[in-house]
C-alpha cells in the first residue's frame, strides 16, 4: 500500500525516534520484567518460609501445651535458626520462654526472651522486654529490669511497662517511684480493664506517702 507524503513523514520520524530511543526502551522494558520476577520470586519465597515455619511453630505449641520442656527448646530452637526473620520466630521465643521459666530453666528462658527482643518486631519486642525484667525481677536484679523497660514504648504498652516498673521499685522499696507508676499504669488503663484490680491492690499495699 503506498503512503502519502504526510504518512511517510509520520514513519521517518517513528524510526528516528526508535533509533534515538528504542535500545533504552528496549532496556527499561527489560530491567521491568526482570524487577517483576524478582518481586514475584520473593514473594513466592516469602510465603513458602511462611508455611514452613508454620509447621515447625505448631511443634512449639504442641510442646508446650505437652509442658515438653526439652521438646519445646528443640523446636523453638530450629524454628528461629530456619526461619528466625518471620513471625514465627519471636512468637516461638515468647512460646517457649513461658515453659521454660515454669520448668525452673531461669538462663534459657531469658535467652529466649533476649532473642525475641533483639529479633522481634513491634509488640513481640516489647512484650518480650516486659517479660524478661519480670524474669530478672525474680533474681532480684531490678536495675537490669528497670533498665530495660527505660524507653517510652506505644501507647498500647504505656500501662503495662509501668506496672512492671512499679514492681521493680517497689521491690527496691522506692515506694514514692512505685507509687507514680503505679498510677501512671491505671491512668492509661480503661475502666473495665480486669487488670485495674491487681494493681490498685499493689498501690495500696504500698500505703500513702
Amino acid at each position: 500500500m503506498a503512503y502519502d507524503l504526510e504518512e511517510q513523514e509520520q514513519l521517518e520520524n517513528l524510526k528516528a525516534w526508535w533509533r534515538q530511543y528504542g535500545n533504552a526502551l528496549t532496556w527499561l522494558l527489560i530491567a521491568a520484567l526482570l524487577a517483576f520476577a524478582a518481586w514475584s520470586g520473593w514473594k513466592y519465597w516469602e510465603r513458602k518460609q511462611a508455611s514452613e515455619a508454620a509447621v515447625l511453630y505448631d511443634q512449639v505449641v504442641k510442646a508446650a501445651e505437652g509442658r515438653d520442656a526439652e521438646r519445646v527448646k528443640r523446636a523453638a530452637g530450629d524454628l528461629e535458626d530456619k526461619f528466625g526473620k518471620t513471625a514465627y520466630g519471636p512468637m516461638s521465643a515468647l512460646v517457649a520462654a513461658k515453659v521454660l521459666y515454669d520448668a525452673g530453666d531461669l538462663a534459657t528462658a531469658k535467652a529466649q526472651l533476649q532473642w525475641a527482643i533483639d529479633h522481634g518486631d513491634g509488640e513481640y519486642s516489647l512484650i518480650a522486654r516486659v517479660r524478661l525484667a519480670g524474669v530478672l525481677l525474680d533474681e532480684k536484679a531490678y536495675d537490669q529490669g528497670l533498665a530495660l523497660l527505660k524507653d517510652e514504648p506505644p501507647a498500647p504498652f504505656v500501662a503495662l511497662y509501668a506496672d512492671r516498673k512499679g514492681d521493680l521499685l517497689a521491690a527496691q522499696d522506692k515506694r514514692d517511684e512505685a507509687r507514680a507508676a503505679y498510677r501512671k499504669a491505671l491512668d492509661k488503663l480503661g475502666a473495665d480493664d480486669q487488670s485495674r484490680q491487681i494493681i490498685q491492690f499493689k498501690l495500696d499495699a504500698l500505703g500513702t506517702a
